[in-house]
């Protein structure tokens, strides 16, 4: 009897730090992986993008309030990687092209930053973006030459870059839409590029009305 007590204890006793650490991971059971914890996060404290300096394919360097007036659509990648930021781009390439026109350049810009500047020069940003057809223009791809600058804009955004022996990186990957003063408003499914679409779209034409 006394060791029926002691094994139902000990059930007792996993059950419950199972239940903390579930809760704790999960951010109170509103998410159930560590990824929708770190976009709920985000959509709670609304980072504003920091003040870095970037530079582009064709070699020019700005802050973000070069699109100030505008909403930009932001990736983070790197143009060696083979698997998941070829898919990241290729969607990015999706939304681009599918954006009413009307919009494009007047009301929203297009941002694919890399998270490897040593490699990533502005000619092989070129390269990339040729790539992608990115125009260079009203979606550019750029590079913060700044370590810190750039450890700084990952931390900011929740972005996890882990490099490995090989020069690759494990990193998650989303759509990043920061408001025209540069603060960041939904971090959103890339495979999903009609559901980014119509985001995007209603966001611009909710302002219009307000």
């Amino acid at each position: 009897m006394m060791r029926a007590g002691c094994n139902l204890l000990a059930i007792m006793f996993v059950l419950v730090f199972g239940f903390v650490l579930f809760y704790t991971g999960t951010d109170g059971f509103r998410s159930f992986t560590a990824e929708s914890a770190r976009v709920s996060k985000l959509m709670e404290e609304k980072p504003a993008f920091p003040n870095v300096m970037l530079e582009d394919s064709k070699g020019r360097e700005y802050s973000i309030s070069e699109f100030k007036g505008k909403y930009v659509l932001i990736s983070f990648m790197y143009t060696s990687c083979t698997t998941v930021c070829v898919d990241l781009e290729w969607n990015m390439s999706q939304v681009f092209q599918q954006i009413p026109d009307k919009y494009k350049g007047e009301e929203i810009d297009f941002l694919s930053i890399s998270f490897d500047p040593k490699r990533d020069t502005p000619d092989i940003l070129d390269k990339y973006r040729v790539h992608f057809s990115s125009d260079g223009e009203i979606w550019r791809m750029a590079r913060i030459p700044n370590q810190q600058e750039l450890d700084t804009l990952l931390k900011e955004f929740g972005v996890i870059v882990i490099p490995d022996e090989y020069g690759n990186f494990a990193h998650n990957s989303a759509f990043y839409l920061v408001d025209k003063k540069g603060t960041l408003i939904e971090v959103m499914d890339y495979k999903n590029v009609d559901g980014a679409i119509k985001k995007i779209v209603s966001t611009i034409e909710k302002e219009g009305e307000e």
